[in-house]
């Protein structure tokens, strides 16, 4: 029987008792830690997020509030999601770019921050020290080894920019209004803005 408890450690929020969540570790309150889970020590977890099952995050990594990780997902110390990012099940994070299991590179760790509303999807590979911009969308199975502009829909390996997404994650046609929401984006070289009303 799945069974979820508040731990004392962190009113408000749900964790599976097969998961660990190591002291040091701050977990926001509506946020709901699933199955085989592993937070580890200096890791910040926001509010509202949803930990799917089988996730090891840390040590000092920082989640935003509202974000998504999806089953069987790893994020290493020098990656930082931004508020509402969806980690799709399987992707993947890197964090040294030459790794060797007889060297220690510790001290080699690359950055890799996720921006806001960005969407990550199943399978994908996000080699470590790139940026991927706001409310960007990263295809199932699509590899990045190079930044990311917001708003791009990326797909591929290499990935490459195929189109644009809007805010609500639809993806824009040649008129760049979002078919959802109605919102216009324009381009300022080569660089996509949503235009306020």
């Amino acid at each position: 029987m799945s069974e979820m408890r508040e731990d004392p450690r962190f009113p408000g929020v749900l964790i599976h008792q097969s998961s660990y969540v190591d002291d040091g570790a701050v977990v926001g309150r509506g946020t709901k830690i699933w199955h085989f889970c592993h937070i580890l020590p200096r890791t910040v977890i926001g509010e509202n997020c949803s930990i799917g099952q089988n996730v090891m995050i840390g040590p000092n990594v920082r989640i935003g509030n509202g974000c998504k990780i999806q089953n069987n997902v790893s994020i290493y110390d020098g990656v930082e999601l931004a508020d509402d990012v969806f980690c799709g099940p399987s992707c993947v994070f890197t964090n040294v770019n030459n790794p060797r299991a007889g060297v220690s590179r510790k001290d080699e760790f690359r950055k890799t921050p996720i921006g806001r509303g960005a969407s990550i999807g199943a399978n994908a590979t996000i080699v470590c020290g790139h940026s991927l911009g706001e409310y960007c969308f990263i295809g199932a199975g699509t590899v990045v080894t190079k930044d990311v502009a917001a708003f791009s829909l990326m797909a591929g390996n290499p990935a490459r920019r195929i189109g644009w997404m809007s805010r609500a994650g639809e993806r824009l046609g040649s008129d760049l209004v979002c078919p959802r929401t109605h919102r216009r984006y324009e381009l300022h070289n080569e660089a996509l803005v949503e235009i306020e009303d």
